[in-house]
């Protein structure tokens, strides 16, 4: 619908029954989101204060952390603000740039991880190499890489659909991803070629490459000694455990577009709901528990009477 200064605003469909449980969503998102923001702000302070974390596996940890803090932030505002709202609208140009951060990000997220796999298998397999090929310059380009290649790419999709006719203005969703593209009253399959190189861009190859790199790592870790071995499994399995979760999540953002109408709503929203609120409490749970060095320094941080 267009009012009169001729700006087209979607409604979020895909709230369920928030006239009656809006401060029961608002308390719980909210708590959700201050614990998002407090978890992996606290992991990265950590990260950024003591010089013996200033190591290239530790620093992509703090990006990855600092990533799914911008990716909660491009969510839970607005949805905190569309629980207290009679009415739960957007404009299509504010959507879109949701949109774009929050697949942005996304692809980040990706090609992190596959950063982070790519320094282990330098670290283990190449280890005295490791301070050459991962200095401050080959770590500060990946980190630039990692955030711009996503947010370039997705800016051509974004773009053309500000320009594309919309029959529809009624989002089934609850903030603005894949489903706007159900809005449209064409997809063309120019666009959905485009789309599918995008996605095998940003996030199938770093699958793939993060897949291959953990097996490369495995298999020379298995034919070292124990302590190759233990060192391994100690800071690649919190890798591969939130590249499995993150990839499950993300295949279901994919595929519900075609599967939207088999799904009752209420299973809708919960599904959707765990891609902004599982994965960022997940990773710093992951990372804060199972590496070594960070959880020393949260013991030290939250029990200061236990220090040695």
């Amino acid at each position: 619908m267009d009012d009169e200064l001729n700006v087209t605003y979607l409604t979020f469909g895909g709230h369920v029954e928030v006239d009656k449980y809006r401060y029961v969503y608002f308390v719980i998102m909210f708590t959700v989101y201050i614990l998002i923001l407090c978890s992996n702000s606290t992991i990265v302070y950590i990260i950024w204060i003591h010089h013996n974390l200033h190591e290239p596996m530790y620093i992509f940890i703090a990006a990855l952390l600092l990533n799914s803090v911008l990716f909660s932030t491009a969510i839970y505002p607005k949805l905190l603000i569309d629980f207290l709202s009679e009415k739960q609208i957007i404009s299509y140009s504010a959507c879109l740039f949701q949109f774009h951060i929050f697949y942005s990000l996304g692809g980040s997220e990706f090609l992190l991880l596959a950063v982070m796999a790519y320094d282990r298998y330098v670290s283990i397999c190449k280890p005295l190499q490791y301070a050459t090929i991962m200095n401050k310059t080959t770590v500060n380009i990946f980190l630039v890489l990692a955030w711009l290649v996503p947010a370039c790419q997705l800016a051509v999709p974004t773009a053309l659909s500000a320009t594309e006719k919309l029959c529809s203005f009624i989002l089934k969703g609850v903030f603005c991803n894949n489903t706007v593209y159900k809005l449209q009253c064409l997809i063309s399959r120019a666009r959905l070629i485009r789309d599918m190189i995008i996605l095998l861009n940003v996030a199938l190859l770093p699958v793939l490459f993060i897949l291959f790199t953990y097996t490369r790592i495995f298999i020379i870790s298995y034919r070292s000694s124990r302590e190759v071995r233990r060192k391994a499994a100690q800071t690649c399995l919190p890798h591969l455990i939130v590249l499995i979760n993150f990839s499950c999540l993300c295949a279901y953002d994919v595929i519900i577009v075609g599967l939207e109408s088999d799904f009752p709503k209420i299973v809708h929203l919960i599904m959707t709901l765990q891609i902004i609120l599982y994965h960022p409490l997940f990773n710093p749970i992951m990372y804060g528990l199972k590496m070594k060095e960070i959880y020393k320094h949260l013991k030290r941080l939250f029990c200061p009477a236990k220090k040695n």
